[in-house]
């Protein structure tokens, strides 16, 4: 055999083995049917805001309470059986509401997919990590994570299409439950080489020890960091329009798409980006446009501007959780599955950045909030900056 025909057997190997792997980053965006279902499941049943609600915290509770024994399961089933446990777990979620509608049934079909979605995230980066070489993990987990977007923004038009032709909104759960299963399938028969992760086994308090390397715990806090102004930006965009520019809710409600539409453009540039240079420089650049970016948001008044300011940001903080991700599980390779429970236990610690901004924003007003988002972005990138005694 030629070495031009062995390239082209190792590429098509390599494509065999990554598109499935990949495509399991789009049944990890299912999770986020849960926003377009909780506004149909509230009219279905007449339920309140308050009793509503507790549907997408049924979901996003888990990434607290599983992702460390997440990591302890991984060790013993491997990687690739961790997710596909979990792409069985989100299949299995996703048909109880057809096979049973009732606000119970809804209740436990979120929790089940948000099990099962805390378990995907836990096992698939580090499953990326074992097949991918190890200067283009940043780079793939980036493209994951726009595969993700992809199929989260696909939920309220799916939800649309089986209201409008398929006569139900609810018949959007057997499709993605077909695709969650077909995703299991394709890769139950890729051809990925066994890990070694079964062969080592660590405690709760092991796990959470981790902790104690200073490294891994400003990773740890990174992932907060990013995920807090994620989830600041979405609550506040419509806010710094309506206060700082005057619009009304109809039209500063646009900022929150901006933002996220942004973002998830961001994630595909940044795929290519990080396949051409370090990790590093690339965060840290992207962290002194997001300060002095944010810095200008939290005195513009005029609408475009701010527009434009509010997507920049989701542009700039789109590859941070991705670049921080592959760091942190690269700290200590032969404790990355544990490393992995840990930063998407950190996810869920996102949370705690909105109810500061709240505080700041009833002191100093829109601005307020800003300001406490210019100052995880700014711990962003002192974070840069210890990045580059790393090879990642």
């Amino acid at each position: 055999m030629s070495a031009i025909e062995t390239k082209e057997e190792g590429g098509r190997k390599y494509l065999s083995t990554m598109a499935p792997i990949m495509f399991a980053f789009l049944v990890m965006g299912f999770v986020d049917v849960v926003g377009i279902s909780t506004n149909y499941v509230k009219a279905d049943f007449g339920l309140s805001d308050t009793v509503a609600n507790f549907l997408p915290m049924m979901v996003f509770i888990w990434f607290l309470v599983f992702s460390v024994p997440s990591s302890l399961l991984m060790n013993r089933l491997g990687r690739k059986n961790t997710v596909l446990l979990s792409v069985g777990l989100t299949g299995a979620a996703l048909i109880i509401p057809v096979i049973s509608y009732s606000y119970g049934a809804v209740l436990l079909a979120f929790a089940l997919l948000g099990i099962g979605n805390t378990v995907l995230q836990v096992s698939l980066n580090p499953l990326v990590a074992h097949v991918v070489k190890k200067e283009k993990i940043a780079s793939f987990l980036t493209l994951g994570q726009f595969v993700k977007a992809v199929a989260s923004f696909s939920g309220p038009i799916v939800a649309g299409f089986a209201a409008a032709s398929l006569g139900d909104w609810k018949n959007m759960f057997p499709i993605f439950a077909a695709v969650s299963v077909g995703s299991g399938v394709w890769l139950l028969a890729a051809p990925i080489r066994k890990d070694e992760s079964t062969e080592a086994t660590y405690s709760f308090k092991a796990s959470f020890s981790l902790l104690m390397d200073g490294y891994v715990a400003l990773m740890f806090l990174g992932i907060l960091a990013v995920v807090g102004v994620d989830v600041g930006m979405n609550i506040s965009s419509p806010k710094i329009l309506m206060e700082g520019s005057g619009l009304s809710l109809e039209k500063a409600g646009l900022g929150t798409s901006v933002y996220f539409g942004a973002r998830t453009i961001g994630t595909l540039g940044g795929a290519w980006i990080l396949s051409k240079i370090k990790p590093q420089g690339f965060l840290k650049i992207n962290m002194i446009a997001a300060v002095a970016v944010m810095g200008l948001l939290m005195f513009v008044q005029q609408a475009t501007l701010a527009f434009i300011l509010i997507a920049l940001t989701g542009l700039t903080m789109a590859n941070v959780f991705s670049i921080i991700f592959s760091s942190a599980m690269q700290a200590k390779p032969s404790r990355m599955n544990e490393i992995s429970g840990l930063m998407i236990m950190g996810v869920s610690g996102g949370a705690l950045l909105p109810p500061v901004m709240g505080v700041f924003s009833d002191w100093l007003g829109y601005a307020g909030g800003v300001a406490v988002m210019l100052a995880a972005a700014a711990f962003l990138l002192f974070l840069s900056m210890r990045l580059k005694d790393r090879q990642i």
